[in-house]
Formats: structure tokens, sequence, C-alpha cells
């Protein structure tokens, strides 16, 4: 047994024994008591002042053992853990001897009912340390040997003493099979607990390193959908012929579903390893909603569905909560209504009700398609799997969608729940809680980005060239550089308004260069850097933010986030001047 394991069984013993100290001194106070009130035994009651000394010192002692945690000073403490059960023992015992010498009726009795109640004390106690036990049953198991002896002195015509020899030796053998029965049981427990640790572990390091997986994966199937995305975008703004445009929308549309698969899957990793977090700010959930909605109807028209909203008129305007998790999830909903529904069409109810100063908010989309099979609706929101193998053949996708929206609804202080609906379809009720608030300011518009000389800094050509095909429509010049070194040569010598980053590059990543950067005394020493990563968490950004950053988007870039964080960094800029290192928070 190794010495850690020794300290640890020695402070477990200690804080047995000082949990039951207590009973201890109640039973001796209840002892002295009795038998000064029914034998008249005086004495008794020195007896209890010393054996509530020793309890005592052993407390004292008890305290500083589990305050040290471990035993730094030699083997002082398992001595001790040893010689005051010892002394404790001895002390209690002692009490049989005068009662079995005693001519009181029951007075033996009393006496054999003590040292047995002691034992199985000892034993209960002092089970998880050997040597404590040893040391604090030996004085009992000497009592109980000498006890035939003085009962035959006392009571020498009693044809029953010679008897006790047996009974004393009975009692101690059935301590010694508990003892060993109930160390057994404390070693069973503990190697149970030591396996499922052990378990945990490899199951937080096997989490982990799927975790970092999919990140790794993310970040690289990001760069090829930014660069279909981007290509996709200018070709069919560029190209005049109709069957051209059709060809770079097909594309596009390839795209994006890429990427919503990608998403997916990296919201159901973050969810899995507990990362994920909903923001809480305020926003216009008339207008989220109406956009959301808005998005959906002529999407079901094609189809020759009919998108039917109902209660929007009652919902508050301003609240505060996270409403892009809040689109995700209607997203969700709407698009799997108009996955499964041929014809008919798809009603969305809005209502809210008060819950102290927060609002539910309260959504239930119906479908009027076939319905969900009653067998199915328990499997329904488990990750990766669908209602039957010609859904994944008509349909497609990953499975994931359901279980994220439920995940991401309980997030935001709700729940999902699905049910078919009162005549035909599928019924889905969305709940979510809001903060109410009022309206904020309307902001000052920010000045344009026209014009702008921007660095961009990415280890990989494709993100580059992605980058540069979505500034161009804005106006903005876009200079290249593939690694920190080379962007930290071109910011010491030509000035740029703004910098967009690759947080993560081979050798200098992006947080390592923008505290280069702002070390430095450089002509770009205050300009705003904007962190370009696909781990858009709020850890990875609050580790962009320490380093310096003053916005961030993610990848695959959409073009809108990108010319938010560009004007809302040159707008910070203008209010106050030169930034230098101060966070200036990105909507995107």
């Amino acid at each position: 047994m190794s010495a850690s394991t020794k300290d640890t069984d020695v402070a477990r013993a200690v804080a047995s024994r000082r949990a039951n100290t207590y009973l201890r001194l109640g039973t001796t106070l209840a002892i002295c008591v009795i038998l000064d009130r029914f034998t008249g035994m005086r004495w008794i009651w020195i007896w209890g002042a010393l054996y509530t000394a020793i309890q005592l010192l052993e407390t004292w002692l008890a305290i500083r053992i589990i305050k040290q945690g471990r035993s730094d000073n030699g083997p002082w403490p398992r001595l001790s853990v040893m010689a005051l059960p010892f002394l404790t023992s001895a002390a209690f015992g002692f009490l049989a001897i005068p009662l079995f010498a005693s001519d009181a009726r029951f007075a033996p009795t009393l006496g054999g009912m003590l040292l047995a109640g002691a034992l199985m004390n000892v034993v209960i106690v002092n089970g998880s340390l050997r040597s404590a036990t040893i040391a604090a049953a030996a004085p009992h198991i000497f009592y109980l040997l000498i006890i035939p002896i003085i009962a035959r002195q006392a009571n020498p015509d009693a044809p029953l003493a010679s008897a006790l020899w047996f009974g004393a030796l009975l009692l101690i053998a059935a301590v010694a099979v508990a003892a060993r029965t109930l160390r057994a049981a404390l070693k069973a427990e503990a190697d149970a607990k030591t396996e499922a640790e052990r378990r945990r572990h490899e199951a937080e390091e096997a989490v982990a390193a799927k975790s970092a997986f999919v990140a790794m994966i993310s970040h690289e199937l990001r760069t090829p959908i930014s660069a279909i995305l981007a290509g996709a975008a200018r070709l069919h703004s560029e190209v005049p012929e109709a069957s051209s445009k059709v060809h770079a929308q097909l594309i596009a549309d390839a795209g994006g579903l890429m990427r919503t698969l990608l998403n997916d899957l990296l919201d159901f990793s973050r969810l899995e390893a507990g990362r994920m977090s909903v923001e809480k700010a305020p926003f216009n959930l008339r207008q989220s909603l109406s956009d959301t909605l808005r998005l959906w109807r002529p999407e079901l028209a094609r189809e020759g569905l009919k998108l039917r909203v109902i209660g929007a008129s009652a919902i508050p305007q301003w609240v505060i909560g996270d409403a892009m998790r809040l689109k995700q999830v209607l997203n969700n909903l709407l698009s799997n209504a108009a996955k499964f529904t041929s014809r008919g069409g798809v009603s969305v109810t809005l209502a809210t009700e008060t819950v102290g100063d927060q609002v539910r908010l309260l959504i239930e989309v119906v479908d009027t398609g076939p319905g969900i099979p009653e067998e199915a609706l328990p499997r329904l929101f488990t990750p990766f799997d669908q209602l039957n193998a010609s859904v994944v053949r008509q349909h497609g996708g990953s499975g994931l969608g359901l279980a994220i929206s439920r995940e991401l609804a309980r997030l935001m202080g709700g729940d999902l729940v699905a049910a078919n609906g009162r005549s035909q379809g599928a019924c889905f009720r969305l709940s979510v809680l809001l903060e109410a608030t009022e309206a904020p300011d309307v902001p000052i518009p920010g000045p344009s980005i026209s014009g702008l000389q921007v660095l961009v800094v990415d280890d990989h050509v494709v993100n580059r060239r992605a980058i540069e095909l979505v500034l161009q429509p804005f106006g903005v010049e876009a200079t290249l550089a593939e690694s920190g070194e080379e962007a930290l040569e071109l910011l010491g010598s030509e000035v740029f308004d703004a910098i967009l980053m690759d947080v993560y590059m081979p050798g200098m990543d992006g947080r390592e260069t923008t505290r280069a950067l702002r070390a430095g005394a450089g002509p770009n020493r205050d300009a705003p850097v904007i962190a370009v990563t696909a781990s858009a968490t709020i850890k990875d950004w609050e580790a962009c933010a320490a380093a310096g950053m003053n916005a961030h988007v993610a990848k695959p870039i959409d073009p809108t986030e990108l010319f938010s964080a560009l004007a809302q960094v040159m707008a910070a800029r203008s209010d106050v001047g030169p930034i230098g290192s101060e966070v200036v928070a990105s909507s995107a």
C-alpha cells in the first residue's frame, strides 16, 4: 500500500472517530447517571471524567490531522491514531470488570452488553484502518478473556461461570468476522469509486479529443466552404447569362448546405461537451420573428404551401435574449415542416405569458404533413437518428437539427416538445424565457467602409482570395499576407485602416501576432484587428480580446457580418480616436 493510500485511510479513520465523539460522550454521561442512580457507584464520575479527558485529547488530535491533510510530519499521526483509540477502549472497557465482580442483579449482564457494544462500535468506526481497529479492539478482547476468571472469583458456586469462556470466544470470533466483512466491503467501495473516477477521466479525455478533432475538421472544412460561397456569389453577380446564374446559385446552395451541416456538427459537439452558451442582448423580437417567417414564405410558396401566422401582434417588441439562437431553432422547425409537408401549409402560432419579471415566448409550429408515427416520438430528438431509411434517401440531413434545437431551447430557459397535430400533421411547441426591456437608443450610422485599406492575414491562399472577393464589392482594397511574420513586416512599413487576422496559423498565430503589434511602436499599433476564426466560441473570443483584438467574424465569411464588423470598429475608432488595445465588442 502506498504512503498516500495510508494517509487517506488515516484521515478517513480520524474523521470517522471524530464524527462518533458526541455519541461516545453522550453514552458516557448516560452510564454515569444510571450507575450512580441505581447501584450507588459514586466513583463512576471519576471514571467518566477520565474517559472524557481522553476523548477531548483524541478530538484535538483529530482536528490537527484533518487540517493537516496528510502526514508530512512523519509517522506520529498514524501512531497516535492507534495509541489514543487503545487508551479510550482501555478506559471504557475497564468498567466491565467491577460490573462482573458485582453481586448486584444484572450487573454482569450490563458489563457484557457494554463490551459487546463497544466492540461493534470499534469495528464500525475504525473499519477503514486495520491498525486502528486492532488497537481499539485489543483492550476489549483482553477484558473478555479475563471476565470468566473474575466471574468465577465473584461467584464460585455458579455452574455457568466457566461457560463464559465459550461466550467470550464466540463474541470475539463474531466481531472478527464482522470486521473482515466490513473491511472487504469498504475496499470494494473504494475500488468501485476509483474505477468510476478512472472511467470519468477517460470519458472526459475522449470528449476533449473528439472536440479537438471536430474543431480541427471544422477549421479545415471552412476554408473550402468559404471559397465556394465567395466564388459563387461573385460569379452570380458578374455573369450575364441566366443559365450561368442558375449554375452559380446551385453552387451557392450546395455550399450553404455544407455550412449548415458543419454548423450542426459543431453545435452538437459543443452541447455534448457542455460548452454551448446563449447570449443575453436586447433585440427586436417582432422584427426577428418577422424576418425569419418572411424568409420562409416564398420558399413554402414554391412548394405550393401556405404559411399562416397567428398572434404576431400580441408579442412584445423589445426583449433581452439570444436572437440568433432563437432564429436557428425556428428555422429548424420551419425547415422540418416544409420538408415533410407536400400539400396544405404550415401554421405558426405566437403567444407570450408573464413569468415574474420575465416573458415566456411560446411558438407552436403545425404542418399538414403525414404526422409522426407514435412509436417514433420517443426517439425524435435522438442525435443522428431519422424516422426511417426513406427519410434519409428523400430528404437527407444529419439528424441533429431537432436534438440541437431542444438543447438550445433548454439553454434559453424553455423546452421543445413534439406531438401529432389535432387533425393531422406534426406539432412542435417551443418555449423560451426572455427578459422584457425598453427600446434601445437608435445608433448613429457608422462611416462608410468604401476606400478602406485592409490587411488580410491568413496562411491559406484559398481563404485570402475568398476574403478578397468578399471585400471587393464594398470598395475595400485588400493587401494579403500569408503569415504573422509577413504581416508584421507590412504593418511596420505601410498604414492600414483595419486588419483581418486569422486566429489559427502555423508559426506565429493570430493572437501572438496581435500582441506583438500592440507591443510595438509602428504606424499600425492602434489599428483595429478583427479576428477571423472557424471556432467562434465565447472562450475563443475572450482569448482574442485579451490579445488585443477588437472584433471577430466566423468562417465561412458572411459578407453582412464582415461589413458590420468593419463598420463597427471604424465607427468606434472615429468616436474615440486611437483605440490601442481597447476591446470593442462585436455583434458579428
